[in-house]
């Protein structure tokens, strides 16, 4: 519910607090938590573009689409192998992924003068399609691409949620044409379904009173703790290396934004 609430308000991070969630309380297999991703992503975009269709800037949809499909399948391929091979180093990643997708939160992003070129659009979207064949986790790169454009934030948000639902529809098509579907997987979607439509509800309906720039703090802090807890369960050397790792890069970046709160 909550991963659900945030994705309505944020655009994205539905994927990566679901994700990481059940990677911690090891409820499912990660590929199967991505199916259900996936199918629970397509319900909360249903909500959200019920109204909001009309707001989708196509060119950009159209250009992002043709770099994340075929990426789709790359991600989707690393994932059944990193599964059957390292789950510890599948865990690093994914916990690695949720924290620097928190980043974006909290970054100052410096918009663009003018829309960027087709060929920035296609890479974004490519590394979206990678994330989201590995984690159904397309958000943080094609955040980062939008969130700088001269849009309104309506069109982008619109946008994102059209292109986290096509994404997800061909990763369940790829799913399927796989036969790697789990028939618990479309189970566990239906016990969440009520609580994604209501929360999503909720969000649009009544958002929180708090300044945009808390909100983002708010969500940081849940995908920091997430992916941070992810990383603990690896080996020793392993996480005080990333952890290292994110704190040069991530202090510059996080200390100066918190002073505009």
């Amino acid at each position: 519910m909550i991963a659900a609430y945030v994705q309505t308000l944020t655009g994205f991070a539905f994927g990566l607090l679901l994700m990481g969630g059940i990677a911690l309380t090891g409820l499912m297999p990660l590929p199967d938590a991505a199916i259900v991703i996936s199918l629970l992503t397509l319900a909360n975009a249903a909500v959200v573009m019920g109204s909001g269709w009309r707001d989708i800037a196509r060119k950009p949809l159209l250009l992002s689409l043709a770099g994340a499909i075929p990426m789709i399948v790359v991600g989707y391929v690393l994932l059944d192998v990193l599964a059957s091979t390292s789950l510890s180093m599948l865990r690093l990643t994914l916990g690695v992924v949720i924290i620097l997708s928190g980043l974006q939160l909290v970054l100052r992003l410096a918009p663009v003068p003018r829309m960027s070129p087709a060929p920035a659009f296609v890479l974004y979207g490519g590394l979206g399609g990678l994330m989201g064949g590995l984690f159904s986790t397309a958000g943080p790169p094609l955040v980062f691409q939008f969130y700088r454009q001269p849009m309104p934030y309506v069109v982008i948000r619109e946008t994102l949620v059209t292109i986290f639902a096509i994404n997800s529809l061909f990763r369940l098509g790829i799913v399927a044409a796989s036969r790697d579907w789990q028939p618990y997987a479309l189970l566990w979607a239906s016990v969440g379904l009520p609580a994604v439509l209501v929360a999503t509800v909720l969000a649009r309906r009544w958002p929180p009173t708090l300044s945009p720039r808390a909100l983002r703090l708010a969500v940081f802090i849940l995908l920091f703790l997430s992916g941070s807890s992810l990383i603990l369960l690896s080996p020793r050397a392993l996480r005080l290396a990333v952890f290292i790792l994110l704190f040069l890069s991530g202090s510059s970046l996080i200390l100066p934004s918190l002073s505009d709160i």
